[in-house]
């Protein structure tokens, strides 16, 4: 099952902000719809749509039984009624880090990033799924979503400061904040 997310002018979810982190942006927009879907070419419908963007959940990667046992215990699930806050970030990450070996990569996600470790302590307030879609021919290879509570937004920006402060981080090459609220 594909998760795309169609970024026009309607839409579900209403956008408050879209930056550019590091590379090239994406258009603007006034909202964002997402979709789930059996195909991933979804008609763009250009007078509504400008961009999309589309992954698949997978198992999760560079994570030991221990750690993934663990997150499950705390995460929360998407689409909660009082989550009416959310972030679309896609990633592009750098040759260089795909250049390195499954092992090499989590020393880097998680023995140094700490990024399980340290995300940990947001859950379950901000529940997140990640999207793989580097296989998929798209423009990223990473979409992570999140959805929180207003009350949490403080909380969220802390997260991401933090994820962004990491050695992971400085193989991304290109990333989207696109930020949202449920307007339904």
């Amino acid at each position: 099952m594909f998760t795309i997310f169609r970024g026009g002018q309607s839409g579900g979810w209403q956008v408050t902000s879209l930056s550019p982190i590091r590379g090239k942006s994406l258009p603007p927009v006034r909202a964002l719809a997402v979709v789930k879907s059996a195909a991933i070419a979804l008609p763009l419908l250009p007078s509504q749509t400008s961009w999309r963007v589309a992954g698949v959940e997978s198992h999760a990667r560079y994570v030991e039984r221990a750690e993934k046992i663990q997150l499950e215990e705390v995460q929360a699930r998407l689409g909660r009624t009082e989550a009416t806050y959310a972030a679309l970030i896609p990633i592009r990450k750098s040759s260089a880090w795909w250049d390195l070996t499954q092992e090499e990569r989590r020393q880097i996600f998680e023995d140094k990033s700490r990024h399980i470790a340290g995300s940990l302590k947001y859950l379950p307030a901000i529940a997140r799924q990640l999207y793989h879609c580097r296989d998929l021919g798209e423009p990223f290879d990473f979409l992570a979503w999140f959805e929180y509570a207003p009350e949490h937004a403080e909380m969220f920006e802390e997260l991401v400061g933090m994820l962004r402060a990491t050695e992971e981080w400085t193989y991304v090459e290109r990333e989207v904040d696109v930020r949202v609220v449920w307007e339904g």
